[in-house]
């Protein structure tokens, strides 16, 4: 239940359009719903602009479809990350409206258009390798009302593919860099423009890479400011962040 929706209900009860024990029947379930496996938020949008996140990776696929009937029913915009194909097939069987971002792996039911800023997000990565976390941040991103510019494979091995688009780049309001291996690329971009960037470190890269801590622990310790770090492979983390950014 958003804010809107509560003044309504309130403004109802004031006017005499609903009693109290209708108000009373509405209010009863929305602090959350326990389905036993799961305890679904129905307060969060009213306390942070968007409802509660599916995180579908662990659930079994009777969990997660369960969790999305309950979430339609209340008319809420859904997103699922980390969800399979057969999650989503699930989903859609109950729901056919569901659609899949395959790269990025996120089921997303949308109820109501949300508001888009005209400003828009950046989503920069250094390699091709590391275009699923990219999408999981970019989807998530256009799901919570943004305009989003991808540039994709623009890592420091080749720094000119960067330089070339930094016009369009310093025009975004928020940046999201991408990177594995060493993870400099999040240095650099944090160096050449005046909007916060928020730094993915992935799992992608030989041994050393230590399943992305080395990217993580480069980016943590950036001599740029303006850079904050996210965990690694959490693209989903970055796009929230840059929503609630773009949207200030």
């Amino acid at each position: 239940m958003t804010r809107e929706e509560v003044e309504k209900l309130l403004r109802d009860v004031k006017n005499g359009k609903k009693n109290i024990e209708e108000a009373l029947e509405i209010l009863i379930n929305l602090p959350y719903t326990d389905l036993g496996f799961a305890k679904i938020d129905h307060h969060r949008e009213l306390r942070t602009g968007y409802p509660e996140i599916i995180f579908c990776a662990g659930k079994s696929v009777e969990q997660v479809a369960e969790i999305f009937k309950l979430m339609y029913l209340k008319e809420k915009n859904i997103i699922g990350t980390r969800a399979d194909e057969t999650m989503y097939d699930a989903v859609r069987s109950i729901i056919p409206s569901a659609l899949y971002y395959r790269e990025a792996k996120i089921i997303s039911i949308q109820k109501k258009k949300p508001a888009v800023p005209k400003s828009r997000i950046a989503v920069i990565t250094a390699g091709t390798s590391d275009i699923p976390v990219a999408e999981e941040a970019a989807v998530t991103a256009e799901l919570m009302g943004n305009n989003v510019l991808r540039i994709y494979d623009a890592g420091v091995a080749g720094i000119h593919r960067l330089v070339d688009k930094l016009p369009e780049i310093r025009n975004c309001r928020v940046v999201i860099v991408i990177a594995g291996m060493e993870g400099a690329l999040a240095s650099v971009v944090g160096g050449l423009v005046d909007k916060p960037v928020i730094a993915v470190p992935t799992s992608v890269g030989y041994g050393a890479n230590f399943g992305g801590i080395s990217a993580l622990l480069a980016m943590l310790t950036s001599c740029s400011t303006g850079v904050t770090v996210v965990n690694i492979d959490n693209g989903f983390g970055a796009g929230f962040s840059a929503s609630i950014i773009n949207k200030m």
